[in-house]
């Protein structure tokens, strides 16, 4: 399909980000790359394409309708939570405790540790807990989704959840297609020695913890973060957020509710998801591995976040706080907070679409095959994994893109080393996350500013400045291995120095630039309160 379009198979995707990026309107923008999708592969005006792509994206993939349910279902949850003043009870209760702005943004990095079943419910989960602690501690909406998206899916790349199982049969399809199965080590080992060489996913995670640690910024996230502190307001004056609970649903109905109104609903939705995901993997003689291979990650957020509504419902009853009728009427309230972020999924999902028919990642991987050496094949695979991602908004289509083309490059320059492997694809899975992390249209992306109330493109416009720092680091350790062949356990380190370098030399220069501290007022605790749209 690339030899068809060629070239004009980079323009919708590539579109759609610079229009996004330029005019902050993601929306606009998302749709105007899929039309332009539609003009170069039907020609015409183009719309009834572009109309059967977003039809196809929501109609044809059950997983993608399973997405949509769940995140309806966490806005009827999140919106009956804060109804009944389980989000000011949490806020109050731990405010006394995670008291700085510091210990708010250790919490939500190691939360999103902990949490690595599922990038989704990591951003549902820890965003809707920490959202109100981070306002009050003035911590910019954009610093939360920073927080969220970077222990999202770099986490669950490499954890025991939905991407290891797909990441491992991937590897195992290629490896019966090249008839190399029992001169390999097992798609599951293969997966397991290709986390070292993961680099960016590793960097990504450290990378948060410095920042945080540190609370040094630069970039756009500095101006968002001394905004923030400066004035308390937690939003840019003129941003959408994609979630706009206090606007939407007015104030809690008391500020004196008991703490089981925020942990019951959200203990449920963790207990129904984890066990969900056990019990539909479970057999007898089935290893941890082929449970993770076996389970269906998205029926289980469903039935968790159905779980979660439903505690809330009765909760509100047994409480005396809500009756019935307006607890259905805050359902649909909380639909309703969440259809900006939908409608940015789904049409993120058809520009995904568009990248497919038109055959972008297969005209981008051509130009790496046949010019490539043993040593620079980590830089070449992670570079052409990254640009792929970021143009087509997905880490998953990445890897289905180019875990073809990888493994047999690998086996074949490698000399058939199965250690080769490891490293072509730890760098095939590293740029993929790289673009999910950075590119607007990715729906990790989306939900992330989805949970933490943040303006979409402000997200992606503040984290972009992180995650080529990360980038960087990323080169220097596949280059460093290249040319030294030493273990990556030792040039981890080495990436995570240039990290702390890189952080400290960029936020002195930016704050000389900008006149403002590079270490803000966010190491105090706050006391002024802070403005914002919930």
């Amino acid at each position: 399909m690339a030899s068809d379009f060629g070239v004009l198979s980079l323009v919708p995707p590539l579109l759609a980000i610079v229009l996004a990026i330029a005019t902050r309107r993601a929306m606009l923008s998302l749709f105007i790359g899929i039309w332009v999708g539609g003009i170069i592969y039907g020609g015409g005006t183009g719309v009834a394409q572009l109309y059967d792509w977003v039809i196809t994206s929501i109609g044809e993939s059950t997983f993608n309708a399973k997405i949509l349910i769940f995140t309806l279902q966490i806005g009827a949850g999140i919106a009956l939570i804060w109804r009944l003043g389980g989000a000011l009870a949490i806020t109050n209760f731990a405010t006394k405790r995670v008291d700085s702005h510091r210990k708010i943004g250790l919490a939500t990095w190691l939360l999103g540790i902990l949490w690595n079943f599922d990038d989704y419910a990591n951003n549902a989960i820890v965003g809707s807990s920490m959202k109100n602690l981070a306002d009050e501690m003035k911590m910019s909406r954009e610093k939360l989704a920073y927080l969220l998206d970077s222990t999202a899916a770099p986490v669950a790349t490499i954890g025991i959840s939905s991407w290891v199982a797909f990441e491992i049969g991937l590897i195992a399809n290629q490896y019966q297609e090249l008839g190399i199965a029992d001169q390999t080590p097992s798609a599951a080992a293969t997966f397991i020695q290709s986390i070292p060489f993961n680099v960016y996913s590793i960097l990504a995670i450290a990378m948060v913890g410095i920042i945080v640690i540190t609370q040094r910024d630069f970039g756009e996230m500095l101006d968002a973060e001394s905004r923030a502190q400066r004035t308390g307001n937690v939003i840019r004056e003129d941003a959408q957020p994609l979630q706009n609970i206090k606007n939407e649903l007015g104030e809690p109905i008391t500020d004196d509710a008991p703490l089981r109104v925020f942990f019951l609903p959200v203990t449920v939705l963790v207990a129904v998801v984890v066990g969900g995901a056990v019990t539909m993997g479970y057999a007898p003689d089935r290893t941890l591995v082929e449970m993770v291979n076996n389970t269906d990650i998205a029926t289980a957020l469903v039935w968790g976040s159905f779980a979660m509504v439903a505690t809330a419902v009765v909760l509100g009853l047994t409480e005396g706080l809500l009756s019935l009728e307006q607890s259905m009427e805050t359902i649909l309230d909380g639909f309703g907070t969440m259809l900006p972020a939908l409608s940015i999924l789904v049409l993120a999902w058809s520009i995904g679409a568009v990248a497919t028919a038109l055959g972008t990642g297969a005209y981008v991987t051509q130009f790496a095959t046949g010019v490539v050496s043993p040593m620079m094949v980590p830089v070449v695979v992670f570079v052409t994994s990254a640009f792929i991602a970021f143009a087509i908004g997905t880490s998953w289509g990445t890897m289905s893109i180019m875990t073809p083309i990888v493994i047999p490059l690998a086996w074949e320059i490698g000399g058939n080393e199965p250690q080769f492997l490891a490293v072509a694809i730890g760098a095939m899975f590293s740029g993929a996350i790289f673009g999910d992390n950075c590119s607007p249209i990715s729906d990790t992306t989306v939900l992330a500013s989805t949970f933490a109330g943040s303006d979409h493109i402000d997200h992606v416009r503040t984290q972009m400045y992180y995650a080529f720092t990360v980038l960087l680091a990323t080169i220097v350790v596949y280059l460093l291995y290249g040319a030294t062949n030493l273990s990556p356990l030792v040039l981890l380190p080495v990436g995570i120095l240039t990290l702390i370098g890189l952080v400290y030399g960029f936020s002195e220069l930016d704050a000389r630039r900008k006149d403002l501290s590079a270490k803000p007022a966010s190491t105090r605790a706050a006391t002024q309160r802070v403005t914002s749209d919930d």
